[in-house]
């Protein structure tokens, strides 16, 4: 009978040989997992960056919708009033048949009112009569101030709301519903106050989101009211024009004057 036997040194051999093999391996199926982790953990960084990035345009595109679309909603209103002439001189009044009503005049706006805003922004377009240029106006009763834009200049005019003119926005808005219904009103009168420029002003970003809005990159000046002037009566003006609108039941004809 013979006998096998194995070798017990080699088998160690062996083993150890085996043992090696796969522990180098693992370390180098480790070192190739190191560049895989990082690589995802970049890949997660810049996905992060990105969603942030992206819920901050959200952030940015909601504000200006929310300014430009839910801040300045509100109905327009296209209406105007019958008005007539106050400063006819007598040459004019004897020509007038005393048969015939006093002819009036029309004047059309196109009025926005934001009641939440405490604003008025109303757009006088070109008027059918010489008397008077297309404007851009607001009333802003929580700063308590008027802007006039005049079209034809492009400039901005800046002056205290005159509360015993402009009716407040709620009273306004129902002013428009009623004349809406019937059009124009039965019949109104014009109203004359008179301004003059007394200084430029540099920073309209200071007024307040609308006024801003409507006048960034014009020449923007302040108004006083000449009556308010000492001295301003017996003082030659000239180059003047006017603006010709209506917050109220009457038409304002406005007359602005530089120096």
């Amino acid at each position: 009978m013979v006998k096998v036997s194995f070798n017990s040194a080699f088998s160690q051999k062996d083993v150890k040989k085996d043992a090696e093999t796969l522990i180098s391996e693992e370390d180098k199926d480790a070192e190739a997992a190191l560049p895989v982790r990082g690589q995802s953990r970049a890949w997660c960084w810049c996905m992060c960056l990105g969603l942030g990035l992206m819920l901050s345009g959200m952030v940015v595109a909601g504000a200006y919708l929310y300014r430009y679309y839910i801040l300045e909603e509100g109905q327009v209103f296209v209406c105007g009033v019958n008005y007539r002439e106050e400063d006819l001189t007598m040459a004019q009044l004897e020509k007038v048949d005393v048969d015939l009503p006093i002819p009036l005049r029309q004047l059309e706006e196109r009025i926005r009112v934001l009641e939440r805003e405490q604003v008025a922004l109303i757009h006088v377009p070109v008027p059918d009569f010489e008397e008077g240029d297309p404007a851009d106006i607001i009333h802003d009763f929580q700063r308590m101030l008027t802007v006039y834009l005049d079209l034809n200049l492009n400039r901005c005019y800046v002056i205290a709301l005159n509360t015993s003119i402009v009716m407040p926005p709620r009273d306004f808005l129902d002013l428009l519903v009623n004349i809406k219904s019937g059009t124009y009103l039965p019949q109104s009168y014009l109203l004359h106050e008179d301004m003059v420029v007394t200084e430029r002003l540099e920073h309209v970003d200071q007024l307040g989101y609308f006024i801003h809005k409507m006048c960034r990159g014009k020449d923007t000046f302040k108004l006083q009211r000449r009556d308010r002037i000492l001295g301003m009566q017996k003082r030659a003006v000239l180059n003047c024009h006017k603006i010709r609108h209506f917050e109220n039941k009457f038409v304002v004809e406005t007359e602005i004057c530089e120096m």
